[in-house]
């Protein structure tokens, strides 16, 4: 049996719930489902990273311990991934005793092999990317993400030995031992590695308190990224000695945004190599959502969130919406008008009426026969759908896999129009039973390619099928 272990990033516990974060979660969610399908041995994983002097600061400003200050927006999220029905196996936190535990362990390992080292860091650092940045990272002089300027720190720290690793992580990311996808993002960073290149990191903070204590000296606690990183492994209950992995890791597929990609393919593969162990298989890296060409802006007033998303349109529908909107190859270009026009045409007035339309026949007239064998021109449509399928979700293509589903439900309208089964009752009653079989074949073939994006839905076609009874899937907005 094949395995298949895929990880969204663990989200910083700062504030609520975005649509970049359920989009992420969303995609990784459908290949989790997919895979499971399909046969292979899956583990989903996500979470929160719950460390740092950012947690640490908004929980002051709250009033609050950092603890109780994390242990609230965990339960946004998870409730958020509820409504959502995403199929996770584990929810990790970096607040986890035995996470902590084995972070220490992996140090320790990293320490011993001599790939970390006291040292000073100095440089330019925002508190909101909780990242170190070059000048020519900055736009007028501010992080080009949160517009605020980082702030010049000098300080005693931990350092980790990453130019140690530079030029084997090139070799793989150049050869896709470590495939970074789509191609743009691939290149980007092989730029960036031959340009830039890379340099020691920061791994610890002697003025932040709320992180893990570094083992061999308390006045330090770990870096958030070097603790953060490690959950992709404490996930699957690893301990943290190196050179030892769980059965699952490394993982097939890790989904992010583009603005964490060069963290995740500089540091977190380093210290794989320094803990000895393998490297993930591929890094999958999708662009943001923007609103009428727009960053989500509370002062713009134009945020649209995931509970608002579930509340108007249903969970099945949000996920439909958020994979076909746009491709990972770049940014999509959200509005409520845009959502609803795509809600209407393609769930309302194309999977929903489809549905419904061909099961009214069907109870008209008493046809009730999906595992009938359908004519040729029906059974080489399907099957050169499952196919174009079948390469468009291992490819990691959702945003095509959805085009074939999509395009065997026009044909299938199509078919309906041609063939007229309202007139064929008068005139041809073994065509009729032909036409509408070979309809109600296709709709159970819709149902279970849509399974991994639209669950509830699958479910529903299929309850549908069985008892003839047609009920609206998407009500019209």
């Amino acid at each position: 049996m094949k395995k298949f272990y895929i990880t969204t990033p663990i989200y910083y516990a700062s504030g609520d719930v975005h649509v970049g974060h359920t989009y992420t979660t969303v995609a990784a969610d459908i290949l989790a489902r997919y895979h499971r399908l399909i046969g292979d041995k899956t583990f989903f994983a996500t979470g929160m990273d719950e460390h740092g002097a950012k947690i640490e600061e908004k929980s002051i400003k709250a009033g609050e311990k950092p603890q109780k200050f994390v242990d609230e927006i965990a339960i946004q999220f998870k409730k958020a991934w509820e409504k959502l029905d995403i199929s996770y196996d584990r929810f990790i936190r970096t607040t986890e005793k035995k996470h902590i535990k084995a972070v220490q362990n992996a140090l320790q390992y990293m320490k011993n092999k001599g790939d970390i080292y006291l040292g000073k860091y100095e440089g330019l650092y925002c508190q909101e990317c909780e990242q170190y940045k070059n000048e020519k990272d900055l736009i007028d002089g501010k992080c080009p993400e949160h517009q605020i300027e980082p702030k010049k720190i000098s300080e005693e720290t931990y350092m980790f030995k990453m130019t140690k690793y530079a030029d084997e992580l090139l070799k793989r990311i150049e050869s896709d031992e470590f495939k970074i996808r789509p191609i743009r993002r691939k290149n980007e960073i092989i730029s960036f590695y031959k340009n830039e290149g890379l340099k020691d990191v920061s791994f610890s903070r002697k003025k932040v308190k709320w992180g893990v204590p570094i083992p061999w000296d308390k006045n330090h606690c770990g870096y958030v990224w070097a603790d953060a990183f490690l959950n992709y492994l404490t996930a699957l209950d690893w301990d943290g000695t190196g050179g030892k992995y769980p059965e699952m890791f490394p993982p097939e597929v890790q989904i992010m945004a583009k603005d964490i990609l060069r963290v995740h393919a500089t540091i977190w593969p380093a210290m794989i190599l320094s803990l000895d162990l393998p490297l993930p298989k591929q890094l999958l890296v999708h662009g943001f959502l923007l609103v009428d060409g727009q960053k989500m802006s509370k002062s713009l007033g134009n945020v649209i969130s995931p509970d608002d998303l579930v509340k108007k349109y249903g969970a099945d529908a949000t996920k439909y919406l958020l994979m076909s909107v746009t491709t990972f190859e770049r940014d999509g270009d959200i509005s409520w008008k845009k959502l609803d026009d795509k809600y209407n045409a393609d769930l309302a007035n194309g999977l929903g009426n489809l549905v419904a339309r061909v099961l009214t026949l069907a109870t008209r007239y008493k046809i009730q026969d999906t595992r009938y064998k359908p004519e040729k021109e029906i059974l080489k449509k399907i099957e050169d759908t499952r196919e174009s399928y079948k390469k468009a979700m291992e490819k990691i293509k959702l945003h095509e896999a959805l085009g074939e589903i999509w395009k065997l439900i026009s044909f299938c309208d199509e078919y309906v129009d041609k063939n007229k089964p309202w007139k064929l009752a008068k005139t041809d009653k073994k065509k009729l039973k032909e036409v509408l079989s070979n309809l109600l074949y296709c709709i159970s073939e819709i149902a279970n390619l849509i399974e991994p994006f639209l669950p509830e839905t699958s479910e529903r076609i299929k309850a549908q099928l069985k008892s003839n009874k047609p009920e609206i899937l998407f009500p019209r907005l």
